[in-house]
């Protein structure tokens, strides 16, 4: 149906609407919820098991460490001590290896000297503190004391925290808790002490443990130092701890080798002291220790990281605090209970300590559960059950527990933003092996009150976004989706809200995040008659705005009242054109700036450099560049992007907490119908699960793309980008890498600066994607060469960039440079692929087949100099067909020859059934995109054209600049938007791996534009304007004619804005004028360009045919012969496959590649669930806060709950309806 131009606005009797279909998609609060709910509850659980397994398994291990027990032969007790050395050494060792990876690839700042002899001095007496407590005194005690003596570590971080709250000079409610656990620690000191050496007449040995224990605990203690250190107001402290923030690394390698040493030199020390010896560990270690030792370490480590994650899924108290606390219980518990009631001997009117086994056979955990019954009864009080010595035991085992709660009560009270990093969460080390629980606990910041205070009035100051859209000939269902798109966001996040306090008096609250959207309109005017007009694109904008304008401005359609009138709205001539200004219904502003392409350059890039010079130049300098450059983000946009309000939401979460992060998009999602658009939407998301994914874990992400990518205002404000980003193109080189992919250099400008670029795969957005094949091909025409160009100027900086980059490191340039050859051999592997299916289909010989598939793509490749590039698409698609028919029989021949050998232990078997499997496993793991499979056999049939026919046609008119989309040079009537909508084909959005931007499609064919081959160079001449004035508008007759349409106000700029649009014009944005003689130079070096790196680009990939061709001609006498394996395991003796070196080589590469991929995707799914989870807890408050919609007084609603739904896009929407929530 032809969406026909209204002239005037509907009157209020006019009650019937016909609006565009829209949905209501939201993610209901339940579902929302129960996710929530269950991730919690999961980690929580996952967090006690393995705190219970980490602390069972070290008590047991110290148990087996006594003279008393039996599970360890009495001449073996020193491999327990040394598998407790182990325990200890576990994370020191983790920890070194991380520092040492840290200081070789990322930072290696040194400390000061200072800053060395404390950490030294802190170090040693912590370490000789935990060696001399768990190694020397914990094994001469019983079960019960060494469960609960752990928790007497917390005593000088009471301390610290009675000080702290003291210098604060703030309330003191929260003083008590650290003062009671005090007193209740040193109290748990005392009873351990007089049951020990007054109740029960202990050995000398155990009363020396005893004074160690106490000494050892209070050394441990030190270890939390560094939490408490800012607190005090001793610059000495405070220097050393920001000179080891600074530092972290180095002083990560000295801590854990001064740990590591220590411990080692406490028990070289203590086996000789002890009457023990190195003899009996020197070939042999009982099996018993090595398992508790395996268990202890894994399951610490395990638990330590889902403790982070709980964090920051924002479950503290479910999944942290109550497991933490819990843990020492259950293990008393555990350990008590099943020795309390099992049968361990033949008596049954004995008493409970004459019930010990003495042999050391049996069970294991039998065995286990006796030693720790022999180290209770071992003890008089037990044996002889002595009540006041009983007493003194239970009451000290229960003061230390208390004491550990009250001095880590202030957890529970932690604020935590939306998503936190790990070292804001935790000061310091990772965890201790022996005080697990304990060391999450004491690790996690302390925050006095003040401080929190000073927290929430930071986070109160409003973030400022700015959502700037390009476009240029979009159709009229495009316009629309980005307008509802932004109308949508408006109602999302009020600008300001309008509630009642306490005392029932009106109050204005500012949203946490402010949001002003801007449209730049590429060549927006024509010429008429009567002077100069909008044409018809942005008319039909116009009506857009007013359609949707008149949806969202009713605040209940269901109530039947009196249509509200639309608001005045602004029309401005400029300097560069027009603009129009309109006040949304919830107060946010958008501003539509029209382009003249005879006042201003134009194109997209030169659009985006209006409004950074525009927003973060001239707004920000004006108004407050001082105070809020860190706070100013833009949202790139292109013409016909659909979002939901939690997409930006999610992307502003990155900026936010993360100051080194520049720039972060979201998952972008091809819409379309045929099937063009099916090949993209499967390659698109394999690019994200798999590439994106990883180069967001292993590094940083090369390609923010343009149609959907948040920039923090302060990187583009950096030096080298934003002013490099005005360089015009004067080189061959300049106008592949700059003007064809403008989001990928923005990007490696950032990246060379030192900014980080992430992924964030909760984030969506939808946008067209070319629907033919000569469009698509076109597309990637750009794509291609731009992207080359960018990533070969970022590795050949690579050294520099990784010095001031701290997220890529040299390893992961290497990463690059592997997958930058993989693609540059993309068409020689291809061929490589259809001599197989040869192979495979027809039987022949491997050079033949090989010399078969070579034939054809060089053909088409010599064609590809002397024709039209039409006629090259046209042979192409043709080809296409042809291979896809090969590549179905190369599927169903490597399926029969897998039946034929009876295995599937085959090379094309194995590559072939683990593509398979990666693919279904990693779509599994994106639940909401997993029904994407089904296009993937026409991905893999069409793999020869996009990898191979594409890659010649994208290298050999790589000289044609060309846009190649949305050229459509006629000027279509405003009152035929229909037949625009139908010739004007919905063109891509991003690339898959670059994922750039589609409305880079705003641009007109550039003046240089050349052809390939025997075609002569065409220059398209600028028109002559039939203006009566050159470089200005004759007359205001566009907005007469505009004023006459719809309901604008006219208006005028500021003299301060007029001069600097004029100055602006003057400096980077004068339209272009280039001779006739610069433009065929320029022709000329691109031509050249193209010849330089075709050479090189096919003669790299006929070197590796023809290194195979020789390999398979030399046969047998350096194959590789891989025997033949059944899948009952079973070889055969006579039948073997072979591999030249090269393929395997290319084989393991490319696996190599896979696995890398593959793990740091799950990696990413799981930081991807936890910003979800985190997201859900903390944005329905701000829902409740901000989203509430303001209801007419004269209407009273009874039951009226605010709508805290969370605003989500769902993939299996029809595109072709537009959602409004």
């Amino acid at each position: 149906m032809e969406k026909q131009q209204k002239t005037e606005i509907r009157q209020p009797w006019d009650a019937s609407r016909e609006v565009p279909i829209i949905q209501n998609e939201q993610m209901p609060r339940k579902r929302v919820l129960c996710l929530k709910w269950f991730s919690c509850a999961v980690v929580g659980i996952l967090v006690f098991i393995l705190a219970l397994l980490s602390k069972t398994s070290f008590l047991l291990l110290i148990t087996s460490g006594n003279n008393q027990t039996k599970s360890v032969h009495s001449d073996k007790k020193t491999s327990s001590l040394l598998g407790i050395g182990f325990v200890l050494a576990g994370p020191n060792v983790l920890l070194l290896l991380k520092s040492i990876w840290k200081f070789i690839f990322k930072s290696a700042v040194m400390p000061c000297k200072k800053t060395v002899c404390w950490v030294l001095c802190v170090e040693f007496l912590v370490a000789l503190g935990a060696a001399v407590l768990t190694i020397v005194s914990m094994p001469q005690f019983d079960i019960v004391t060494n469960v609960m003596i752990l928790n007497s570590v917390t005593i000088l971080s009471a301390v610290f925290q009675v000080v702290a709250e003291c210098l604060a000079k703030e309330r003191k409610r929260f003083i008590m808790m650290p003062v009671s656990s005090i007193v209740l620690i040193i109290l748990g000191y005392i009873l351990f002490a007089v049951s020990f050496l007054i109740i029960e007449e202990s050995s000398l040995q155990v009363k020396i443990s005893v004074g160690f224990a106490i000494v050892g605990t209070i050394f441990v203690s030190l270890n939390w130092w560094e939490n408490y250190s800012t607190l005090f107001d001793v610059s000495f402290l405070a220097d050393i701890s920001n000179d080891i923030a600074r530092s972290r690394n180095v002083v990560g390698i000295i801590s854990s080798l001064m740990r590591i040493l220590v411990t080692a030199a406490v028990l070289g020390a203590y086996v000789p002291l002890s009457g023990q010896d190195w003899k009996s560990v020197s070939f042999f270690i009982p099996a018993v220790v090595v398992s508790l030792v395996a268990i202890q370490i894994v399951s610490s480590a395990l638990c330590r990281w889902f403790v982070v994650v709980a964090c920051k899924m924002h479950a503290l108290r479910c999944s942290f605090l109550m497991p933490m606390y819990l843990a020492s219980i259950t293990v008393l518990a555990v350990a008590l209970v099943p020795v309390a009631i099992m049968p361990l001997g033949p008596k049954q009117n004995s008493t409970y300590c004459e019930n010990v086994q003495e042999t050391s056979d049996g069970i294991w955990m039998d065995m286990m559960m006796s030693d720790v019954k022999r180290t209770l009864c071992v003890r008089n009080i037990v044996r002889n059950v002595r009540s006041e010595g009983l007493a003194c035991m239970g009451i000290s085992a229960l003061t230390w527990w208390l004491g550990l709660i009250l001095s880590t009560i202030y957890v529970w009270y932690l604020r935590i933003h939306r998503i936190e990093r790990t070292q804001d969460l935790f000061v310091g080390r990772m965890y201790e092996g022996a005080f697990l629980e304990q060391s999450m606990l004491l690790n996690t910041r302390f925050e006095i009150r003040k401080k929190i205070i000073e927290k929430q009035k930071q986070e109160k100051e409003s973030i400022k976004v700015f959502l700037c859209g390009t476009m240029w000939h979009e159709t009229y269902d495009e316009m629309m989706k980005i307008i509802i798109s932004m109308f949508r966001l408006d109602k999302y996040r009020p600008k300001t809200k309008i509630t009642k306090n306490k005392d029932k008096q009106e109050e204005q609250i500012k949203s946490d995040v402010e949001f002003e959207f801007h449209i730049y309109f590429d060549d927006a005017f024509k010429d008429n008659d009567n002077g100069r007009h909008a044409n018809e694109y942005a008319e039909t904008l116009v009506e857009v705005l007013t359609e949707v304008y008149t949806i969202f401005i009713v605040e209940n359609p269901s109530i039947f009242k009196e249509m509200p009138t639309l608001r005045s709205q602004k029309i401005i001539q400029t300097p560069y054109g027009g603009r129009l200004e309109y006040t949304l219904p919830k107060g946010n502003v958008l501003m539509v700036h029209l382009k003249d392409k005879h006042l201003i350059r134009h194109k997209k890039r030169w659009s985006q450099i209006m409004y950074l010079y525009y927003i973060l130049g001239w707004r920000l300098d004006r108004r407050y560049f001082k105070i809020e450059k860190d706070n100013t983000y833009i949202l790139a946009l292109d013409g016909d992007t659909d979002f939901q309000p939690s997409a930006v939401m999610l992307l502003i979460d990155r900026l936010k907490l993360y100051p080194e992060v520049g720039a972060a998009c979201g998952s972008i999602h091809p819409t379309g119908t045929g099937p063009m658009v099916w090949y993209q939407k499967f390659e698109y998301a394999v690019g994200h699960w798999l590439q994106k994914s990883a180069e967001h874990v292993l590094g940083c992400v090369l390609c923010s793309p343009g149609c959907f990518s948040l920039f923090r205002g302060s990187a583009l404000m950096d030096d080298n980008i934003m002013k490099r980003y005005t360089t015009k193109a004067t080189e061959a080189s300049h106008h592949v890498q700059y003007d064809h992919g403008e989001d990928r250099w923005l990007c490696t400008l950032l990246l060379q600066q030192g900014w980080r670029v992430e992924y964030n795969a909760a984030s969506d957005a939808y946008t067209n994607a070319p629907q033919e094949f000569k469009e698509f091909y076109n597309q990637r025409r750009r794509w291609g060469p731009s992207t080359m160009a960018n990533t070969i100027d970022l590795l050949g900086s690579g050294g520099l960039t990784s010095e001031r980059n701290s997220s890529i490191s040299k390893p992961y340039i290497l990463y690059q440079i592997i997958s930058m050859a993989a693609s540059i051999l993309g068409p020689a592997t291809i061929c490589l692929l259809i001599a197989g299916s040869f192979v495979f289909i027809f039987q022949m010989g491997t050079n033949t087949a090989l010399a078969l598939a070579v034939v054809p793509p060089a053909v088409y490749l010599i064609l590809c100099f002397k024709l039209r590039s039409d006629t090259q698409i046209t042979i192409a698609a043709v080809m296409s067909v042809c291979y896809a028919f090969l590549m179905a029989g190369t599927i169903l021949s490597i399926i029969g020859d897998l039946i034929r050998n009876n295995t599937f232990m085959t090379p094309s078997g194995l590559f072939l059934i683990g593509m398979v499997v990666l693919y279904l496993t990693t779509a599994a793991l994106h639940p909401q995109e997993f029904s994407l499979v089904i296009y993937g056999l026409l991905y893999f049939l069409c793999i020869p054209s996009g990898y191979l026919l594409l890659a010649i046609y994208s290298i050999v008119n790589m000289n044609n600049v060309s846009w190649g989309t949305r050229e459509t040079g006629g000027q279509a009537k405003t009152a035929a938007v229909g037949a625009i909508k139908k010739h004007i084909l919905q063109a891509g959005c991003c690339k898959c791996l670059c994922l750039g931007s589609r409305e880079d499609a705003n641009e007109e064919i550039p003046k240089p534009e050349t052809t390939t081959g025997t075609e002569k160079v065409q220059v398209q001449v600028p028109l002559e304007t039939k203006r009566s004035r050159n470089g200005s508008l004759s007359d205001c007759a566009w907005i007469e004619h505009l004023k006459e349409s719809y309901d604008f106000h006219k208006s005028t700029l500021t003299k301060d804005e007029n001069d600097f649009w004029k100055d602006l014009q003057k400096k980077y944005l004068e339209p272009l004028k280039e001779s006739k003689e610069q433009q065929d130079t320029i022709a000329n070096d691109l031509r050249e360009l193209r010849n330089k790196v075709a050479f090189v680009f096919f003669f790299c990939n006929a070197l590796w045919l023809v290194a195979t061709f020789f390999l398979q001609a030399i046969g047998d006498y350096i194959s590789i012969k891989i025997p033949k394996v059944y899948p009952n395991g079973t070889h055969s003796t006579t039948e073997t496959f072979s591999l030249d070196p090269i393929a395997l080589m290319f084989l393991l590469s490319f696996a190599l590649l896979l696995i890398m991929q593959f793990f740091a995707m799950l990696y990413h799914r799981i930081y991807t669930l936890i910003h979800f989870v985190a997201y859900v807890d903390t944005e329905i408050k701000d829902l409740r806060k901000y989203s509430i919609p303001n209801v007419d007084s004269s209407i009273q609603h009874e039951n009226k709950e605010p709508d805290t739904s969370l605003f989500f896009h769902n993939p299996s929407t029809p595109r072709g309806s537009v959602t409004l929530v």
